[in-house]
């Protein structure tokens, strides 16, 4: 004796859909492990409830990166382009950004400096006198406050 067929359409008491969901989603994810299993197949599934909850199922022997490289290579789509490039290029300006900093604080440390030109020497020497010359002001001031002690 079978199952009877249902009507495919939202199920309006809560409770029921709840319940229903639930089953539906288990046994998504166990058709998924099985088929992974039994025919070494790349599986991921992943679900998001209602409520927003996410489940989620990936083969053993695959990431969900490389089975969304394996779809990407695939069918020629790119499901996030615009923002991975975005943030792509917001990693290299930051990595540029860092490298140009570390660059300016071994210039200040004295390293490196035969590959600066006159014109930037000149500015190094300015800066490095003008910290210098705020060092000195706080010493003397911090020794006098010492010496009032």
């Amino acid at each position: 004796m079978g199952r009877g067929k249902i009507e495919i359409r939202r199920i309006e008491n809560t409770n029921n859909r709840q319940i229903t969901y639930s089953k539906r989603r288990n046994g998504i994810i166990k058709k998924a492990k099985e088929i992974s299993v039994l025919c070494g197949a790349h599986v991921a599934v992943v679900i998001f409830g209602s409520s927003g909850k996410m489940h989620e199922y990936c083969s053993p022997k695959a990431s969900l990166v490389d089975i969304l490289d394996q779809y990407h290579t695939q069918c020629g789509k790119r499901l996030w382009d615009a923002k991975h490039e975005n943030l792509s290029n917001e990693i290299d300006r930051i990595k540029k950004a860092n490298d140009n900093l570390q660059m300016q604080l071994g210039h200040l440390k004295g390293e490196d400096v035969t590959s600066l030109n006159y014109k930037e020497l000149m500015v190094l020497e300015d800066v490095l006198e003008n910290g210098l010359a705020c060092v000195r002001d706080q010493k003397v001031s911090l020794s006098k406050v010492s010496k009032k002690l």
